[in-house]
C-alpha cells in the first residue's frame, strides 16, 4: 500500500461485481474507507467483511438500487453516519445488452437508461452536498469505449453511455463554474472479462464462457490484442480518486488497448 487514498472516503455502486469488487479492493489497499452497494445485499456484505479482514473499519455494506432515491438517500446517510463524508463517488452499476434499435423493446430501453444514466444523475445530485463538504472531492463514472463510438447492434447501450459520458463533462463545467472543488470525469473500457460482458454476448439464452474461441473473437478488434480486466479499470479509478489528478476534469479514460486510434 502506498497511501494514495489516504483519508479518502469513497461510495461504490455495483460493487458486488467483478469491477465494482476490484475498485473497492483496490481503493482499501491504497488507504481509502469504502461503502459498498449493491442490488444484492448479500454479495457486498461479503465483500465488506473481506475488506475489513484487511483494515478493520474499511468498509461498510448498503444493498442499494441505484434507480431508487431512498435508495440513495439511505446509502449517503449511512456513509455520512460512519466515516463522517464523502469524498469520491464512483457511478459503477450498469446493465448491458446487444440488438439492434428495431429489435429493442422500449421497456428494454428504459431499463438500460434508468441503470445506465438515470441512476448517474441521481447519485450525483444526491452526493454533491456530501462532497462539496468533503472537498476535494472527485467523481468517476463508468461509462464504456461504447459510448464514444457506435455499433449497429448497441442502440440502448450506446445512448445511454454516452449520455453518461456528456453528463460527466456537464457536471464537472458546473461545479467549476460554481468554484466547488469537486471534479469528475468517465472511464471508457473495453470489452472485459466479467459476468455482464458474458450476458451480454449469451448464446441461446446462456451466458458466453470465455473460452478461447470468444476471447480471440474480442481480442482481435484490439490493437493491443488483450482484453481489458478490471484491474486496469481499478488503477484508473484510483488515480481519477487521488488528488494526483486534481487538474483533470470534464475528462475521459480510455482503456480500449488502442481501439479508438484506429
Amino acid at each position: 500500500m502506498t497511501g494514495r487514498l489516504d483519508g479518502k472516503i469513497a461510495l461504490i455502486t455495483g460493487a458486488a461485481g467483478g469491477i465494482g469488487s476490484a475498485i473497492a479492493r483496490a481503493f482499501v489497499g491504497e488507504g481509502a474507507r469504502v461503502a459498498v452497494t449493491d442490488r444484492d445485499g448479500a454479495a457486498v456484505d461479503a465483500l465488506a467483511t473481506e475488506l475489513n479482514g484487511i483494515r478493520a473499519g474499511a468498509a461498510l455494506s448498503c444493498r442499494h438500487d441505484v434507480t431508487s432515491q431512498a435508495d440513495w438517500d439511505a446509502a449517503l446517510e449511512a456513509a455520512e453516519k460512519q466515516f463522517g463524508g464523502l469524498s469520491v463517488l464512483v457511478n459503477n452499476a450498469g446493465v448491458a445488452m446487444i440488438a439492434p434499435i428495431e429489435d429493442t423493446s422500449f421497456e428494454d430501453w428504459r431499463r438500460l437508461h434508468d441503470v445506465n444514466l438515470d441512476a448517474v444523475f441521481l447519485g450525483t445530485k444526491a452526493a454533491l452536498p456530501y462532497l462539496r463538504a468533503s472537498a476535494p472531492a472527485s467523481i468517476v463514472n463508468l461509462s464504456s469505449v461504447a459510448g464514444l463510438y457506435a455499433g449497429h447492434n448497441v442502440a440502448a447501450y450506446n445512448s445511454s453511455k454516452a449520455a453518461v459520458w456528456m453528463l460527466t463533462r456537464s457536471v464537472a463545467l458546473s461545479c467549476a463554474r460554481k468554484g466547488w472543488n469537486i471534479r469528475a470525469n468517465s472511464i471508457h473500457p473495453t470489452f472485459i472479462e466479467t459476468g455482464m460482458v458474458r450476458g451480454m454476448f449469451a448464446k441461446d439464452g446462456e451466458p458466453r464462457d470465455f473460452n478461447d474461441e470468444f476471447r480471440d473473437k474480442l481480442t482481435r478488434q484490439i490493437p493491443l490484442h488483450r482484453l481489458c480486466t478490471v484491474e486496469d479499470v481499478a488503477y484508473a479509478a484510483i488515480y481519477l480518486a487521488s488528488d494526483e489528478s486534481a487538474i483533470m476534469t470534464g475528462a475521459e479514460i480510455k482503456l480500449d488497448g488502442g481501439l479508438s486510434a484506429m
